[in-house]
């Protein structure tokens, strides 16, 4: 039974570094992306555009009006 709760502890710490390297590898490759003012703001624009809609997407799904 040892094991088991070992092994089940392991999960958080393998989730966390699976997002978080998804992350990191996702900034790298828009990395160079930033270095143009014009398509930063557009960039930035697209993540707060993307945001917005699963924000309000999930609000009128869940009925939280």
């Amino acid at each position: 039974m040892k094991e088991f709760f070992e092994n089940l502890s392991r999960y958080p710490r393998f989730l966390l570094g699976l997002i978080l390297g998804i992350f990191l590898a996702s900034f790298e490759k828009l990395k160079p992306l930033l270095r143009n003012p014009i398509t930063a703001i557009a960039l930035l624009g697209g993540v707060v555009g993307v945001l917005a809609f699963f924000f309000f997407t999930l609000r009128a799904m869940l009925g939280l009006n």
